[in-house]
């Protein structure tokens, strides 16, 4: 990921201008990072070991989806909408 991507990203979902681990900003993050290995790994297909790295990565913004969704509706169905993410 690029940094100024990375960036671009935490500033337009962080609370605060501080603001860089926060749920929201760690999904939308992991999403940008999925994007980037499903197009690599389409080029590169016998990349086990990133596919495992994608794998894990989809589990964690998953926890963290379930984990805003428990706390924050709201914010859940905002940020799936943002990022046009399928529930």
């Amino acid at each position: 990921m690029k940094a100024t991507t990375k960036q671009d990203i935490i500033k337009k979902h962080a609370k605060t201008e501080q603001d860089t681990g926060s749920a929201e900003v760690q999904i939308a993050i992991l999403t940008e990072r999925i994007v980037e290995m499903t197009e690599h790994l389409k080029l590169h297909k016998k990349d086990n070991h990133s596919r495992r790295g994608l794998l894990a990565m989809v589990s964690k913004r998953r926890k963290l989806l379930n984990y805003l969704q428990r706390t924050a509706p709201d914010k859940y169905t905002k940020l799936i909408k943002e990022l046009s993410l399928r529930k």
